[in-house]
């Protein structure tokens, strides 16, 4: 094989080993996404029992269509939005408090539809319940 064409086929090999790399962690770059302070350290008012995490992974249909059955992000929407889902298995996940998931879950953004209106509160704070099943 001749040196240009050893050259050619080292470079195509490096992009279309790296170059998808570069692009999924572009997607999975999530954007800051502060809570308000008065959801910080709110308090989740359904204890963790075996109905409240029913009931969320009942609730939680409404999306797995982007997070995936198991949380990993991994849903059939999820892999055609701009940015990364989450995956709800990691410790950045879990560290955040259920106030916090609350509010994100309730208020949305960007391509995240907010559930005000379409769960309750109840619903919503037994979806945090269930989401801690996931924890690895």
């Amino acid at each position: 094989m001749n040196k240009k064409l050893k050259s050619i086929l080292a470079i195509t090999v490096i992009l279309f080993t790296f170059l998808p790399l570069v692009a999924l962690s572009q997607q999975q770059k999530a954007k800051s996404w502060p809570v308000p302070a008065e959801f910080k350290n709110k308090a989740n008012p359904v204890k963790v029992t075996a109905a409240s995490i029913a009931d969320g992974k009942e609730a939680y249909k409404k999306c797995s269509g982007c997070h995936g059955k198991a949380g990993l992000g991994d849903g059939p929407k999820g892999k055609t939005l701009d940015t990364f889902p989450g995956d709800f298995t990691l410790a950045s996940f879990q560290n955040q408090t259920d106030g916090e998931q609350f509010w994100r879950t309730k208020t949305g953004r960007d391509e995240m539809p907010g559930y005000k209106g379409k769960l309750t509160d109840e619903e919503i704070w037994s979806v945090v319940n269930y989401m801690r099943t996931f924890k690895k």
